[in-house]
């Protein structure tokens, strides 16, 4: 019997409960360039969701859709590398980013992809994170214009509806991946 309780002990310990909330989401179109911009609260401390933000090798653990992702630098500045392949519909694509990263410890980030490494003609984005309520507040924004043919009559509607269910789905992954990023003493 006190093994069994042992076991459940153990494994209501480990199990990750999660209370991210995903606030607000907006994705935009003008004809050329999507806005998307959303508001997520998470439960963890801003020291280990910041971390997992700014870590671009960590994508791969919360986004299914990155199959590479790795940080680098570029002329003693951060930078970032990402491959995404996502289908919408029966379009399938492998998409390429690669740009340089700004970084306001636990408070900014800023990536900008650049062009001539990219399958984007402007992917610009911006983390601001915030303290609120025990938790976790973090406003991103994207600008992204691609640079290579969606389709005009349903492809905006698919991009804008790929970015909402992706963002969806990732945000209970980041809060396990930071929740395991504060559990430990070594950063993996």
């Amino acid at each position: 019997m006190h093994r069994l309780a042992l076991v459940v002990a153990l494994l209501l310990a480990t199990s990750v409960t999660t209370a991210a909330d995903l606030r607000s989401i907006d994705v935009s179109y003008d004809g050329t360039r999507y806005e998307f911009k959303s508001v997520v609260w998470f439960s963890t401390g801003i020291d280990e969701t910041y971390t997992v933000f700014s870590r671009w090798d960590y994508s791969t653990r919360f986004s299914s859709a990155v199959v590479e992702a790795r940080d680098t630098e570029i002329d003693g500045q951060s930078g970032y590398y990402v491959v995404n392949r996502g289908c919408v519909l029966f379009f399938c694509k492998t998409l390429k980013r690669e740009g340089r990263v700004e970084r306001e410890t636990n408070r900014v980030l800023r990536s900008y992809a650049d062009p001539e490494k990219s399958d984007f003609r402007q992917a610009d984005e911006v983390w601001e994170f915030n303290e609120d309520n025990g938790g976790t507040r973090v406003i991103y924004s994207l600008t992204m214009e691609p640079a290579f043919w969606v389709p005009p009559a349903i492809g905006p509607w698919m991009i804008k509806r790929k970015l909402r269910k992706d963002a969806g789905e990732a945000i209970d992954r980041i809060e396990q991946v930071a929740r395991q990023v504060a559990n430990s003493d070594v950063i993996f």
